[in-house]
């Protein structure tokens, strides 16, 4: 790898042969994607820690490159510690990441583990206009750990289980310790835990249409981050907003990939 390398975060990788990283060090996990002329070529993750640089370090791991990006909440850090490396917004990686695979994108909903973004993107692929939620993790990845916790639901099942509900419930706080004692209440008072799984499921689409609202979104909505793992927060936004919601087969590293296309 060059010994030294500029942060950009414009410049899209025109460099033919040369093999780029990305990586994304999320609150939750840690992506890295390696691309070469625009492809991505390889991708692993794993979960973050309280050691982010030692889940980095394992990462990279025997892995060769030519340049790397950085991105995400803890991308600085890891210019720290990889002086080479170079760093680019959540907001522009996924931009690129999202026009490289789905060039007519026009909308992104980005709720990863404690925030949510949405962007609207121009036809080439620059970026129009963005909003992000205010710094309470309601309707995140950690909004939807702490309440499957409360229904005694793995996160994994916890699509499964508000998509099988047969009422509907609702949960009225968006803070997550109100919502979370919500939980408690209607399980008390004899709630199905499905009804109230959707119920959950309803309050993070509710403050996602919210922010789409503010770019305008309409049409198709590119759905990423660790979040559009759950089916069914996909499918009622779908029935929400009247938009197609579009997700793709691995929505969690879309961030790192566009990463891997910024060029230095």
């Amino acid at each position: 790898m060059p010994a030294e390398m500029k942060s950009t975060e414009g410049c899209t990788n025109t460099c033919t042969g040369m093999v780029s990283a990305g990586i994304d060090i999320g609150s939750r996990t840690v992506k890295i994607v390696l691309s070469k002329d625009g492809e991505m070529i390889y991708s692993s993750k794993l979960e973050n820690s309280f050691d982010p640089i030692g889940e980095c370090r394992k990462l990279l791991d025997g892995l060769s490159y030519d340049s790397i990006t950085a991105t995400g909440y803890g991308r600085y850090l890891f210019q720290e510690h990889y002086p080479e490396a170079g760093t680019v917004t959540e907001i522009k990686a996924f931009a690129l990441g999202v026009h490289q695979i789905f060039p007519n994108a026009k909308y992104i909903l980005d709720i990863g583990g404690q925030d949510t973004k949405v962007i609207s993107l121009a036809s080439d692929g620059s970026i129009r206009k963005f909003e992000m939620n205010d710094k309470c993790a309601a309707g995140t990845g950690r909004f939807l750990e702490v309440m499957s916790m409360a229904l005694r639901s793995s996160l994994a099942d916890f699509g499964a289980l508000a998509l099988s509900a047969s009422r509907i419930e609702k949960i009225n706080s968006m803070c997550t310790v109100f919502a979370e004692s919500e939980v408690v209440s209607l399980l008390a008072r004899g709630a199905v835990r499905e009804d109230v799984a959707r119920a959950i499921c309803m309050s993070v689409v509710s403050r996602a249409k919210t922010l789409l609202g503010k770019i305008g979104a309409s049409e198709e909505i590119v759905f990423v981050g660790g979040v559009a793992y759950n089916p069914a927060i996909g499918k009622f936004l779908s029935e929400a907003t009247g938009c197609r919601v579009i997700t793709p087969e691995d929505p969690q590293i879309l961030g790192a990939f566009g990463a891997s296309l910024v060029h230095h």
